[in-house]
């Protein structure tokens, strides 16, 4: 897959889910095929201009922002720093269940 099919597919889908879409829901709005959306997402298929204006209109976005890097990032930048707290949380846990206690007198 080209780097450009990897930009607008990772976008499609997160545009996509952003705005609570299903491939369905996105297909309809944007009178296609549900097979054609998915298709696109796993980078097997290129819209064409008219189709790209379609998809873009249907998540109220300009077609340019389908091939924006901004949301991928933010996406990554967003699961990094979840899988972070985690790690830190886990770590602060395990750290409070195996302090030693003090004796009682």
């Amino acid at each position: 897959m080209t780097k450009l099919r990897t930009i607008l597919a990772e976008n499609l889908k997160a545009y996509r889910n952003e705005m609570g879409f299903s491939q369905l829901k996105l297909a309809d709005l944007a009178d296609t095929a549900p097979n054609y959306i998915a298709m696109i997402e796993a980078g097997k298929r290129f819209p064409t201009d008219t189709m790209l204006e379609k998809i873009a209109a249907a998540l109220r976005r300009e077609p340019i922002e389908l091939f924006a890097v901004t949301p991928i990032q933010k996406q990554w930048r967003e699961a990094l720093l979840a899988e972070l707290a985690e790690f830190i949380n886990l770590k602060l846990q395990s750290a409070k269940n195996t302090t030693p206690r003090e004796p009682r007198h």
